[in-house]
């Protein structure tokens, strides 16, 4: 299947809000609020529009992924990691690869920005199935 990733632009938010809803609509471990989060990280200081990406197919948007910078801290030391959350891929384009391509490209992004660590939000078996494959280079922790 052919397609493009690029930038997201302002003007796919919308379109963006509903892939999401779409895409988390019928997964068990979700609380469906997914689009909700995105529009809250996209205000906060840790959105890097670099790293907001859209996947289309014949210039509609079937895709989404989302890393943000986030803070690491204890009492010796403070680290700057990305957090990656979420990966959408609309339910008639999943499981033809664009989820582990707009993955792969993040984390191309990622590196190139001098980021040297990813946290993967999400269900074990997606991450066993491709996430942590495609991060294969980066340190990563995960969350289940």
């Amino acid at each position: 299947m052919d397609f493009s990733i690029r930038q997201e632009a302002l003007s796919d938010h919308p379109i963006v809000f509903d892939l999401i809803e779409q895409a988390f609509r019928n997964e068990t471990v979700s609380d469906k609020k997914e689009q909700f989060m995105v529009e809250r990280l996209r205000k906060s200081d840790g959105f890097i529009p670099e790293l907001s990406l859209v996947a289309e197919v014949n210039h509609e948007i079937v895709g989404y992924i989302l890393l943000t910078k986030i803070a690491i801290e204890n009492e010796m030391r403070h680290t700057t990691s990305l957090a990656l959350a979420p990966v959408a891929v609309l339910p008639a384009f999943q499981n033809k690869g664009i989820g582990g391509k707009l993955i792969e490209k993040a984390h191309h992004i990622a590196k190139e920005l001098g980021y040297q660590s990813i946290i993967l939000l999400g269900t074990r078996k997606v991450l066993s199935q491709v996430w942590i494959p495609a991060f294969a280079s980066f340190q990563y922790f995960t969350s289940v």
